[in-house]
């Protein structure tokens, strides 16, 4: 987030899209009501009849995979009606006669047909989003994980350049993590062209520092396979060994017949977790590790705060805290580097990464630290982007709208998208093994509108047979008006009714996620 979680409070419009956020991050989306009852605006645009969409000034029900032209004819009216922040375009951002361009034709109207609401709505939006003093956009997976990705969160970048919404308190783009960590992990390196704090590999200055740090001759400078590249390789037998931690592909990836095959085909398979889980079920070798509780380390959350987190219990058996497990791996290959405890690897990370670099333990020990925290009396940063980007200037792009890789047709005429649920945690792992959390929600579904269901004949809780062209799953039927009539629900967590049977693995040419949220399926009701 490029702003502070409780900034929330002092915005006087928010904009959440793609995101459920009171089920999928309720302490945000609490913060959000909290905003609200203090008086500010709120605009949806979701897919969904989110639970905020009820509290919306504005509520936008686009079509799976139109953020774009949605933002798009935004930003056409905020430019054709003079509502733009002229003095920080002028000040503060470079190409925008290229925004200007990609804009100019992308009428209200023209965006309702694609988006399928009314283009007065898309005024409303835009007036309400670009005369804000403080304006806050709050985005999830719902932008993300699409082959236009890459696009949608530039898309987001540009409406808050448009407007000035950024570099200030209580404004900005922020996207909240769809895991615990996520930020965390991403920060230090869990990335395939970065190493700590977002240096990148093929920098030879940097690959260099790290080489000397760790007292190696060199280090690649080519940058690593992202997860849907791995599998593939691994698919093809260009990849021989996969480790895996923490992580459970047999059910969070696209097209879960070819994860199997790809698993299935690598020689030597190790995984890394708490719980065998249906990826570790398939491994040559698991390694069992540490819960949260049974060790000590930090989180970073997803507005860039670091805190403290302390062993509370003993690890069960033979298990491990990850750092542990892999000093002895790296150690059994080879490298004699040893640590005593995660106090001293924290110290070599502030060492090496210069937003980390004021934090140590001893400062976690009462509240965390937001980086970047650039030395030991800095304060840590609520929000980023003051007075200046990271790069000089902010850069506008021209986006044009383009469909999704899949689209309905006589066959597959539905379209499908995939999220999460307030009582189950991503592959259910954990949450899988609470009986009371079971009890709310114990097995896949699919949300079906009333005027489909009828046209279908199918009832509220009858079994459905749900097939795309790649699998075909049996669920419930939920049948609800939460979702229009061209789009149909599943939650992503269940192994059984698994909706990764169905989804696209079709990859955002730029940072190659799946499009998770878009592919096209059938119906009908299971005999």
């Amino acid at each position: 987030m490029t702003n502070g979680i409780n900034e929330l409070l002092g915005s006087d419009v928010i904009l959440v899209i793609g995101s459920n956020t009171t089920e999928n991050h309720p302490v945000i989306g609490s913060k959000i009501r909290q905003a609200l009852k203090l008086g500010t605006k709120l605009i949806v645009a979701d897919p969904r009849k989110i639970e905020l969409s009820n509290d919306a000034d504005t509520y936008l029900q686009i079509r799976p995979g139109t953020n774009i032209a949605l933002v798009n004819a935004m930003m056409h009216v905020i430019l054709k009606e003079g509502l733009e922040n002229k003095e920080f375009i002028k000040e503060r951002t470079e190409n925008f006669e290229k925004l200007e361009d990609a804009v100019k034709d992308f009428t209200p109207e023209k965006a309702a047909e694609i988006c399928e609401v009314d283009p007065e709505d898309i005024r409303k939006a835009a007036r309400l989003y670009a005369k804000a003093e403080r304006g806050s956009i709050v985005y999830c997976m719902g932008i993300t994980q699409h082959t236009s990705g890459t696009n949608n969160v530039m898309s987001m970048a540009n409406l808050a350049m448009l407007c000035g919404q950024i570099g200030r308190e209580s404004t900005g783009v922020n996207p909240l993590r769809g895991q615990n960590n996520v930020q965390g992990a991403c920060d230090m390196g869990a990335l395939p062209g970065t190493y700590t704090g977002y240096q990148p590999v093929i920098k030879p200055e940097v690959a260099e520092k790290f080489a000397k740090a760790w007292g190696v001759e060199e280090l690649s400078l080519k940058a690593g396979r992202t997860v849907s590249d791995m599998l593939n390789a691994a698919a093809h037998g260009d990849i021989k060994m996969l480790y895996i931690m923490g992580e459970n592909p047999m059910i969070s990836d696209p097209d879960l017949t070819h994860v199997k095959h790809a698993l299935e085909h690598t020689e030597f398979l190790v995984v890394q977790d708490i719980f065998l889980t249906e990826t570790a079920e398939l491994a040559d070798v698991v390694l069992p590790a540490a819960a949260f509780a049974e060790k000590d380390g930090t989180f970073s959350n997803t507005e860039r705060r670091v805190q403290r987190v302390r062993k509370a219990i003993d690890a069960p058996g033979l298990a491990k805290a990850d750092w542990v497990i892999l000093m002895e791996l790296m150690n059994k290959l080879g490298y004699s580097k040893t640590y005593n405890n995660p106090s001293e690897i924290f110290e070599e990370i502030a060492s090496l990464t210069p937003s980390y670099a004021g934090i140590d333990y001893a400062r976690l020990e009462e509240k965390g630290i937001q980086w970047p925290c650039p030395n030991k009396e800095h304060p840590g940063t609520s929000y980023l982007h003051k007075g200046v980007f990271a790069r000089g200037k902010g850069m506008f792009m021209g986006i044009d709208y383009k469909y999704p890789a899949e689209m309905p047709d006589e066959e597959y005429p539905m379209t499908l998208t995939t999220g999460r649920v307030l009582y189950q945690y991503h592959t259910r792992t954990m949450t899988g093994k609470v009986e009371g959390l079971n009890k709310k929600v114990p097995e896949s579904y699919v949300e079906i509108n009333p005027d489909t269901a009828s046209k279908l004949g199918i009832g509220n809780g009858d079994k459905v047979k749900v097939s795309s062209r790649r699998g075909t799953i049996t669920v419930k039927a939920k049948v609800s008006d939460i979702v229009e009539e061209s789009v149909v629900f599943i939650p992503f967590h269940f192994a059984e009714g698994a909706a990764n049977m169905l989804t696209n693995a079709a990859l955002d040419p730029g940072c190659k996620i799946p499009e998770y949220k878009v592919c096209a399926v059938n119906l009908e009701k299971a005999v």
